[in-house]
């Protein structure tokens, strides 16, 4: 019986353990999701002591580094993320998006590209693809990053703003304008002001 009870003694202090890990985890996940990146990032950083290889709290952790504008924090936790898991297109979405911010738009490419590879792959991978090249000066590739995008989702509004964008500076215009439209249709508050600017 005293066996008995010590073995339960013993496993109460390790239950005790997991479950606050858990809850760090938990509980940066909540602060992440109620807009409290400082408070997110201590505790993902506190959970990633005693669980360095879990992809969720290191990318959650880069997206709050990334919330408060330290981008270079950001990169890191995203990187760090990509080599536990280097198929992971979220992550990989979210590397190409980060190099757009940081203007290093070859980098932007390349991690979008690679999500595009991948099985599956969502409209946002080939809008990031199109958003890459645009910015690079190469409107043929742009513009069939954002076909891409549109094609695997139709109503996707801000490829529709994207593209109306690139068909403006390719002179088409009224094609511009039929994008905007269809743009905001699907909820794209961007293109409301581009077709007041750009379509009278």
């Amino acid at each position: 019986m005293r066996i008995k009870k010590n073995i339960i003694y013993l496993f109460i202090p390790l239950i005790l353990v997991t479950s606050c890990k858990k809850s760090d985890s938990d509980q940066g996940d909540q602060f992440y999701n109620n807009k409290q990146y400082e408070e997110a990032i201590v505790a993902f950083t506190d959970f990633l002591e005693n669980n360095p290889r879990n992809i969720n709290a290191i990318y959650t952790r880069g997206r709050s580094y990334e919330e408060l504008g330290q981008l270079d924090e950001a990169e890191t936790d995203f990187k760090s993320a990509l080599a536990l898991d280097d198929k992971n297109v979220q992550v990989l979405l979210s590397l190409s998006n980060l190099y757009q911010k940081m203007q290093k738009h070859e980098l932007a490419l390349l991690y979008a590209d690679n999500a595009t590879e991948i099985h599956g792959a969502p409209a946002m991978a080939f809008l990031l693809k199109g958003r890459a090249y645009h910015q690079l000066g190469n409107t043929e590739e742009a513009m069939k990053g954002y076909n891409s995008a549109i094609k695997r989702n139709p109503q996707f509004g801000q490829a529709f703003y994207y593209r109306g964008m690139l068909k403006l500076v390719t002179d088409k215009k009224q094609g511009a304008c039929g994008d905007f439209k269809l743009a905001i249709d699907f909820n794209n508050q961007q293109a409301n002001t581009a077709l007041a600017q750009y379509c009278k």
